[in-house]
């Protein structure tokens, strides 16, 4: 029987310029089940190196910690090209990081771009190929560590209330582009 994952962390990047170079605001909606139970949110370098360790820190450094039971994410990388090491956040975290997309990703076009134009590409592209297959669960396809396909999809099932995306993804999406633009715009 898979085990009922109903606390969990959401992380998605708010909106930014193309040609914005600094610091993305990263928000974290905390759910208990389909409740809103809090937000956390800070900064990661655009196209940098830092995101696995800025949201182990803020996920530790939160009072939501200790009921955490599952991270989901708005997608491999933050901020552009800051690419997250599913498997060390999951070592970090002690609990399973799932990473969610709408429609599978152009994974060749992913590589080119990365080792043609992004710094530090071949590290990065190395880390989405260590993160593993993108595979269909549910209505979404996800990349996982720390929890098999199974789990994953009876997770997001119970996780999702009005859409193919968990609620806590959702409420990222929305608080972080209503604070980066004043209006949260499209769907998560």
């Amino acid at each position: 029987m898979a085990r009922r994952l109903t606390h969990v962390i959401g992380f998605d990047d708010a909106p930014f310029d193309p040609d914005y170079r600094g610091g993305v605001l990263v928000v974290g909606a905390v759910y208990a089940g389909t409740r809103l139970e809090g937000v956390i949110s800070a900064k990661v370098r655009r196209d940098g190196a830092d995101a696995t360790c800025v949201l182990a820190r803020l996920a530790r450094g939160s009072r939501f910690y200790p009921h955490l039971q599952l991270v989901l994410l708005q997608g491999i990388a933050l901020a552009g090209f800051n690419v997250v090491d599913v498997h060390e956040l999951h070592r970090l975290l002690g609990v399973p990081v799932i990473v969610v997309v709408r429609r599978k990703p152009d994974l060749e076009k992913i590589r080119r771009a990365l080792l043609e134009h992004v710094p530090g590409g071949a590290r990065k592209w190395k880390l989405v190929e260590k993160s593993g297959p993108v595979e269909r669960a549910a209505r979404v396809y996800v990349q996982r560590a720390g929890i098999s396909l199974t789990e994953a999809e009876a997770a997001l099932k119970a996780l999702c209330v009005t859409a193919a995306i968990p609620e806590a993804l959702r409420t990222a999406h929305l608080i972080a582009g209503g604070i980066a633009s004043g209006e949260s715009r499209h769907r998560a």
